[in-house]
Parts: C-alpha cells; structure tokens; sequence
C-alpha cells in the first residue's frame, strides 16, 4: 500500500467532486431566484428530511452511512446560508 499514490486518487476525487458542487452550486442559485419571487421560505424541513433519507438509502457500505448523510447535512446547511446571504 503507497499512501502517496492513495492520496493521489483522493486528490482526483476531490477534483470531480468540486466540479459536481459547482454544478450543484448553480442549482441552488436557480432555487435562489425562484424563492424570491415566490416568496417561499429558504428552509423546507420535509424536503431535507427526504433527501436525506434518500441519501442513507443509496449508501451501499452502511459503516459510511452516518457520514455520508451528514455529510449532506451540511452541504444543504451551506446552501441555506448562501441562499440567506443573496436573499439579503
């Protein structure tokens, strides 16, 4: 085991992963808009819940599960926070 070359195939994951956040990033802008002019709130608890569960769901190693959906927890946590900040 080389754990430069380990390191490696994190680091090449966490490229795509950046560029997938973006991707999601560009989303959340989009709810953003349509939130304002609806007039909706930026928080919906039973749409995280159900993402949430969705996520647990399709984790396939179960001793990742917790992390993975806090994970997710949190990124949904940071999208609130930069949908506050533009709604301000």
């Amino acid at each position: 085991m080389d754990l430069n070359l380990i390191r490696q195939d994190i680091d090449a994951l966490d490229k795509e992963l950046v560029a997938l956040l973006e991707k999601r990033m560009d989303l959340v802008t989009r709810v953003t808009a349509f939130k304002k002019e609806t007039g909706k709130p930026i928080l919906d608890t039973a749409r995280e819940e159900a993402v949430l569960a969705k996520v647990a769901s399709r984790v396939v190693n179960k001793d990742f599960e917790d992390t993975i959906v806090n994970t997710f927890a949190d990124i949904m946590k940071n999208s609130r926070d930069y949908q506050q900040s533009k709604l301000n």
